[in-house]
């Protein structure tokens, strides 16, 4: 673990540096080297340099510094690296946080220490749920969201029989739980459900127990390599061709570069965000594609608003102050490349609009970035989960 630790420290993009009330400290921490790589992983720290390059550097002459580790999607690493950026380098705000079992381990660690955490990767609901607290957002999307697009739009087009394909850790069991939910409320059932390894490169076994279900859907409760693994297996084994539908709950536009429109053609999914939702997003993206030579996912776009939102909350209390930035970063509406009119509530669930949108064929695409065609848009207030259902500890009932 200590080797581990040592390999982590050293993506670190600044050493340690002695402690000073004069420079605001932002440590990111994700998944450099495994299923998350490509949808979020290195290019993630590009994001976040961009917004640090919007404000020059430093805020109020207070220089911006960065920390970056490779978490490996263990929960016990990640908390490790999380601890010492707190008590050796003397982190103000950690973001990133990819693997849901990495994040709840790393804000209980931001909680004790009174530091900030910004979710961006991570999608279990229970972040701002079961688990809220009051030095932690969630940025980008949660399971609740996720699945309720989705689900909830082709069950209400009739396909009522389901098979859940979930990989076996929090994130991908919350994520069951929800699309559960959501088919049932929507008049559908559950006919046959299996969970796979994380990560997993053979789905051939379960691929085969969703063919021999008889679910009408079959629902990727998974995400990065996970899930581009099960839709290939599904093409081989001609599973869509003969009528059931494949529904991706997080699905990224690496994803779907990777696999290629021959293979990924209407499948429908939910996303956050989209580089063509608007022409201002779409020039950040061109301008992140000349920094990093691939057009940016959802989670990247969600990395640069979170920081940026960080950093002008400094900047207009004039601290880096926890609490105080906190308090200023919930006042200020979200208006940027992400989000327009967004807000964050009571329980750190930051409210922005979603899209259900449906992978375009090779020929309706333009170009190799023209993956997807918006189907209709979610707004904000349906979203997410409401507050009346929230067991969120800070939320007034």
């Amino acid at each position: 673990m200590m080797a581990a630790l040592v390999s982590a420290f050293s993506l670190s993009t600044t050493a340690a540096a002695a402690v000073s009330d004069n420079e605001i400290r932002i440590g990111y921490l994700a998944d450099m080297s495994g299923p998350y790589r490509d949808p979020i992983g290195p290019k993630g720290m590009d994001a976040i340099q961009m917004a640090i390059d919007d404000f020059g550097g430093q805020v109020n002459g207070a220089k911006i510094i960065t920390f970056s580790a490779d978490d490996r999607n263990n929960a016990d690493l990640g908390s490790s690296i999380v601890r010492g950026w707190i008590d050796q380098d003397k982190v103000d705000m950690v973001t990133g946080l990819i693997a849901s079992s990495v994040t709840l381990a790393s804000i209980k660690l931001l909680e004790e220490n009174d530091k900030l955490g910004l979710v961006n990767g991570a999608v279990s609901s229970s972040i701002t749920n079961q688990h809220c607290g009051p030095n932690h957002f969630h940025w980008v999307y949660d399971t609740w969201a996720m699945s309720n697009g989705t689900a909830s739009a082709i069950t209400q087009e009739g396909n009522k029989d389901w098979f859940l394909l979930s990989a076996d850790y929090s994130f991908g069991h919350a994520l069951e739980n929800d699309v559960e939910q959501v088919v049932k409320a929507n008049g559908g059932k559950i006919v046959g459900k299996v969970r796979h390894p994380f990560p997993s490169t053979d789905f051939a076994s379960f691929m085969l127990q969703a063919q021999s279900s008889g679910a009408k859907v079959i629902s990727l409760n998974n995400a990065g390599t996970d899930t581009t693994n099960a839709i290939r297996t599904a093409s081989e084994f001609g599973i869509t061709q003969a009528g059931q539908i494949l529904a991706g709950m997080v699905v990224f536009s690496s994803d779907v570069r990777s696999l290629g429109l021959e293979t990924a053609q209407g499948l429908q999914f939910t996303k956050a965000w989209y580089y063509d939702i608007n022409p201002e997003a779409r020039a950040w993206a061109e301008r992140f594609k000349k920094i990093t030579g691939t057009m940016p996912t959802m989670v990247h776009a969600g990395l640069y608003s979170s920081t940026r939102h960080y950093l002008q909350a400094v900047k207009d209390t004039g601290t880096d102050d926890t609490q105080t930035v906190r308090k200023k970063m919930m006042e200020t509406p979200v208006n940027d490349i992400f989000a327009k009119n967004a807000y964050i509530r009571e329980d750190g669930r930051m409210v922005h609009d979603m899209y259900l949108v449906r992978a375009k064929t090779p020929q309706e695409s333009a170009d190799e970035d023209d993956l997807f065609e918006i189907v209709r848009t979610i707004p904000a207030d349906k979203a997410f989960r409401p507050l009346s259902e929230s067991v969120c500890k800070m939320v007034k009932k």
